[in-house]
């Protein structure tokens, strides 16, 4: 079994306000999990409305779809022209860890 998971730590462009705010997050999250079976949320900074952290776990038997997986999931963070992309954390877990 592997576990892999990402926290993408966002500048959100043109928002105003939490509620402007959720109306980017949530379909990226929404996106997230409908495309590529992932457990995601918005994880931080919940009270600033330029920035957002989501995070995203995924759990699979092969390492390399788990990989495949987790690239995609970034690619299409990445992607969204409503966010700047501040940083992306990476962990990888497999069964020899400890």
């Amino acid at each position: 079994m592997y576990v892999g998971t990402l926290s993408f730590d966002l500048l959100l462009g043109d928002v105003h306000s939490l509620k402007e705010k959720r109306s980017v997050v949530r379909p990226i999250v929404a996106e997230l999990q409908r495309k590529y079976a992932v457990s995601a949320a918005e994880v931080d900074h919940q009270d600033l409305h330029r920035r957002a952290r989501i995070g995203l776990a995924v759990v699979s038997g092969d390492a390399e779809h788990l990989t495949d997986v987790l690239d995609r999931c970034e690619r299409l963070v990445a992607a969204r022209p409503e966010v700047e992309l501040l940083s992306v954390r990476r962990r990888f877990h497999g069964e020899d860890d400890d």
